[in-house]
């Protein structure tokens, strides 16, 4: 018995093409995949992996319809590729519409995305009226332009002066919030199983919050402070 006896769809070319479509365009999909998963991930850097994707389809849907497979290798080995290339210009345009629905909401809040990722480059006069003169004041200041280029985006706004840049570090707080959480899930689940072992068995809720907390947060304490802060409340007994 050979292969096609047993694998009759190996004999199909309309399957095979099929096939050769779903390994490129998943290919694709995958890339996107890695790009949007990692540690302190913003959702502006999250957003414009995305919408560099939905720019791929269409470019995808263009060159197909043109009968142009060089992204498409796997596809473009196939005979039949040409003859069904009309099916699959549908599926990238399906699949373009589907990204554009589900990502819709960023698209309200990209300029407040980009005026935090990039304030030094913003044009004043299109920012909101209550950050304008304080984005004047931070792209004249060659202080804060140094600290943008050698800090993370929340370290540089956590240095910012609070009266001179309230309404800056108030819009930055709401966005930046929005964070991709796929590796801190990842690595809770991970830590949760580590400690939720037969010989652990008496550990209790309060005790794992507390462990994951720690094992999760990259924030270092003071313990210089604390151990100052916990003489003094024994000095006031």
């Amino acid at each position: 018995m050979g292969k096609s006896d047993e694998f009759p769809e190996l004999s199909d070319t309309n399957w095979l093409c099929d096939f050769a479509f779903a390994v490129d365009i998943f290919s694709h999909m995958n890339e996107l995949n890695v790009k949007l998963q990692g540690k302190d991930q913003f959702v502006h850097d999250m957003y414009t992996n995305v919408k560099a994707f939905k720019s791929k389809l269409v470019l995808f849907s263009r060159q197909m319809s043109n009968k142009s497979f060089a992204h498409f290798p796997t596809l473009a080995v196939q005979k039949e590729a040409a003859r069904c290339a009309k099916k699959y210009c549908k599926s990238l345009d399906d699949l373009h519409r589907e990204f554009c629905r589900r990502f819709c909401d960023f698209e309200k809040i990209e300029k407040s995305l980009q005026l935090v990722s990039w304030p030094l480059s913003q044009d004043p006069e299109s920012a909101p009226q209550e950050l304008q003169l304080e984005l004047i004041d931070l792209q004249s200041d060659s202080v804060s332009k140094q600290k943008f280029k050698s800090l993370k985006l929340n370290d540089f706004y956590a240095s910012l002066n609070e009266t001179t840049f309230p309404n800056l570090r108030r819009t930055a707080q709401k966005m930046l919030v929005l964070f991709g959480s796929t590796y801190v899930c990842e690595q809770t689940f991970s830590v949760m199983k580590i400690n939720k072992a037969h010989h652990r068995s008496k550990l209790t809720d309060q005790h794992l919050r507390s462990v994951l907390r720690i094992a999760t947060t990259k924030l270092t304490p003071d313990f210089d402070a604390l151990a100052k802060k916990g003489d003094q409340q024994h000095c006031s007994h």
